[in-house]
């Protein structure tokens, strides 16, 4: 799909976007309690948003480096962590997904990182595989929602 952008959200109306998608995807779509979809992270984060040409949001995601990421990939300090990626129903196979992990990873670029880690919902480890990442360790729960944690090696 052309007519869409990606963009690391500096804006406050940046980020709000990036929080309202994920509000309409995790919380009212999937169930996930909000208590447990915002967290601390949230703060010191890189989000990213794609948002259509007449600047409707269709997708987020987030990258988190130094000790928050640490937090989450077991401790590497050379290894970002994404998160939170979120595409609206309406913007779901035109390529949005696919376009904000490029940017998070060339943000983790941007910064030095050598791989990018994450944490996939089972039903969505083919995207993650197509876009290079490698399953390792045993499935675990996140918020009641089967996962499987991720690597990829940034060149």
């Amino acid at each position: 799909m052309s007519g869409f952008g990606v963009r690391v959200a500096l804006s406050e109306a940046d980020r709000e976007s990036c929080f309202a998608v994920r509000r309409d995807v995790f919380v009212a779509e999937q169930g996930v309690p909000e208590e447990l979809e915002y967290d601390t992270y949230d703060a010191g984060a890189v989000h990213v948003l794609a948002v259509r040409a007449d600047g409707v949001p269709l997708g987020t995601g987030r990258l988190l480096t130094g000790e928050a990421a640490a937090v989450k990939n077991g401790g590497a300090a050379d290894v970002g962590a994404l998160g939170r990626l979120a595409v609206t129903k309406a913007a779901r196979g035109l390529g949005v997904g696919a376009a904000l992990v490029r940017a998070i990873e060339d943000a983790a670029r941007e910064r030095g990182l050598a791989a990018v880690d994450l944490h996939a919902q089972t039903h969505a480890l083919g995207f993650y595989e197509r876009l290079g990442y490698e399953v390792y360790g045993p499935e675990f729960p996140d918020a009641g929602i089967p996962h499987r944690a991720m690597r990829k090696p940034l060149d």
